[in-house]
């Protein structure tokens, strides 16, 4: 224990969990935060998207959303009622999770931001972390890759927010379901997939647990043409940062290119990245698709070096 943390701080940033996890009796408390930047242009999918994206953290932990307050920075120049749907589109995701803001701070800023800090709560039996994964473990992942990519391609004019509906539809998409399959099952450890895309949460959930990984590139599932744009160069800029990070723990194998700019694309409100048994992978899988929820399985764990991994 570091100095200033408490016997009752289950989790803390140690190990790059989605929230930090406090015990209150005999109830885990979940708090996390997360904000960002517009990838839309509609101000009430931005914030639908990045409302559930910052629950997802909780979801992702298998905590249950209370109650969250508003991360809000905009500028005074723009009209009342743009800020007004930002904030509409955060709390019907919110009202939609079962939770309820609860507040919130603003500040004039040149460049939009918004986001929540959330508090959930989980029954400590209940929690999972992003480590405690096994070698042998199935990794099946929810909702397609590529989400970066696209969101690019609608700032270059190459798509528009009707032509990529089903995306924005996806973005804006709760984790609910999926957290609620996962503690059905029983898994060993989950994370949500964003901002360091596929591989990089791989890469932490691999090496928090003394694992390697091998990733199945054939069974990753992606949205249509984004292969076509990462051939392309279209993408975030923050993909360069993440294949520079990840460079010296990847093998890549027969990964092309474009490949590798859609595993290392930084999602926004991704899905949720799980290590099962094996022997529970097809419980899991069919207790997903009970859900509606897509999801294939995307690689394994191996006995190997912690945080390896290997793309075939």
């Amino acid at each position: 224990m570091t100095p200033g943390e408490s016997e009752d701080l289950l989790v803390g940033f140690d190990t790059s969990d989605d929230a930090a996890v406090y015990l209150m009796g005999d109830q885990a408390v979940l708090l996390t935060v997360d904000f960002f930047t517009p990838m839309v242009d509609d101000p009430y999918d931005f914030g639908r998207i990045t409302a559930a994206n910052a629950l997802s953290d909780i979801y992702a932990m298998g905590g249950r959303p209370l109650a969250a307050m508003n991360l809000l920075a905009m500028p005074c120049s723009l009209p009342p009622e743009v800020t007004a749907e930002v904030m509409r589109g955060g709390a019907d995701k919110v009202r939609e999770a079962g939770a309820v803001i609860v507040g919130g701070h603003t500040i004039d800023d040149q460049e939009p931001k918004y986001g929540l800090s959330v508090m959930g709560v989980a029954r400590p039996e209940d929690v999972v972390r992003n480590v405690g994964a096994k070698p042998g473990d199935v990794l099946v992942m929810t909702k397609q890759l590529g989400v970066g990519i696209l969101n690019t391609a609608i700032k270059q004019g190459l798509e528009t927010e009707d032509s990529l509906r089903d995306v924005i539809e996806s973005m804006a998409r709760l984790n609910r379901a999926a957290a609620e399959a996962m503690l059905e099952v029983g898994v060993h450890a989950a994370t949500d997939v964003t901002g360091f895309g596929l591989v990089g949460h791989v890469r932490e959930m691999a090496y928090g647990s003394g694992c390697a990984c091998e990733i199945e590139l054939a069974s990753v599932p992606v949205w249509p043409k984004v292969l076509e744009y990462a051939e392309a160069m279209v993408r975030p800029g923050r993909t360069a940062d993440v294949l520079g990070y990840l460079a010296q723990f990847v093998t890549w194998g027969s990964a092309t290119p474009a490949w590798k700019g859609v595993l290392a694309d930084p999602q926004t409100s991704g899905g949720l990245l799980m290590a099962v048994e094996p022997a529970e992978a097809g419980a899991l899988l069919a207790a997903l698709e009970a859900r509606a929820e897509q999801a294939a399985v995307v690689g394994r764990m191996l006995a190997g070096e912690a945080g390896r991994i290997t793309v075939v």
